[in-house]
């Protein structure tokens, strides 16, 4: 009887040192997939980002953004709504339209300055390669990317003054996922591709914004100045319109050969494509809404 028990211990015993190597072998290799991506990352920030805008603000990583954004969220999502809740909105009218005019002066130079930075001149309409050389106009074209990267940062305040307005209706998930994501993307812009084909979507961007924030700024100027509002039914039209010319030129990139990225290409052909079905989206409940709003009060 001992000795069949002691034959079941020795039988028995070695198999929480086989569980035990095996819970080790799976940690090193965990280990070795953090460590192997962590390499990775590096390589492709050393090789393979754009050199002259390595030491410029918020350049160095993508983290201090990727904070920056998790802090908007939590401000706009959780902590204003909660901050508000037992407080009056607030009506911020000199603020709003300060606001909105520096957004316009803002675009419109950024606008400018992509006119002049290579779209006005040199720059082909069919594809465009980056310019990574220490050239007057390339490194004007550069620090214009950075420039834009900045605007979305400057436009979080979008969704702080519906926050302290309690326009609570207008954080929906399109406004949150179009303000959260941008400042990333033109991160990964700046950080590697400085230039080139995709600054047109810049451009048309800013075009639009100078419209949008001029719409903005006459209606935080009072009711005295609603009659000049009657193109606002057009203002989702006109992102639209947006969306679908930045589809049609990054499909061009991977159509001809010039040597711009065609991953990158790709992305803007699929991030022009979410947002058009978003916003698409978004118009139609919005037309249908006031359809029937109109209708009721014929009916009336």
């Amino acid at each position: 009887m001992v000795s069949a028990a002691a034959e079941l211990v020795v039988e028995r015993e070695p198999e929480p040192l086989l569980k035990m190597q095996d819970t080790n072998r799976t940690f090193v290799g965990a280990e070795g997939l953090v460590r192997m991506a962590l390499e990775q990352y590096t390589e492709i920030l050393e090789t393979a980002s754009d050199p002259r805008v390595s030491d410029w603000p918020l350049m160095d990583s993508p983290i201090p953004t990727f904070l920056i954004v998790v802090l908007y969220l939590y401000g706009v999502t959780l902590l204003g709504p909660r901050m508000m809740a037992n407080k009056k909105p607030y009506r911020l009218k000199t603020v709003l339209v300060a606001y909105n005019a520096f957004q316009v002066i803002f675009s419109l130079g950024m606008l400018y300055e992509h006119l002049m930075s290579g779209w006005l001149s040199d720059y082909s309409y069919k594809c465009q390669p980056v310019d990574y050389s220490h050239n007057p106009t390339a490194m004007r074209m550069a620090n214009l990317c950075w420039w834009y990267f900045i605007s979305k940062f400057t436009e979080f305040a979008d969704t702080i003054f519906f926050v302290l307005r309690k326009k609570d209706s207008q954080v929906t998930f399109l406004h949150l996922y179009h303000h959260s994501l941008t400042p990333l993307e033109t991160w990964i812009c700046v950080k590697f591709i400085a230039g080139g084909h995709g600054t047109l979507g810049n451009l048309i961007n800013n075009a639009v914004h100078v419209v949008m924030y001029a719409y903005y700024m006459l209606s935080a100027m009072g009711p005295e100045y609603q009659k000049y509002l009657w193109w606002k039914k057009h203002l989702t039209t006109v992102q639209l319109v947006q969306f679908f010319l930045v589809f049609v030129h990054s499909a061009q990139a991977l159509v001809f050969d010039c040597g711009y990225p065609k991953l990158v290409a790709a992305l803007l052909l699929l991030h022009s494509t979410i947002f058009f079905v978003l916003f698409s989206d978004f118009y139609l409940r919005a037309y249908r809404k006031t359809t029937t709003f109109v209708k009721q009060q014929k009916s009336e």
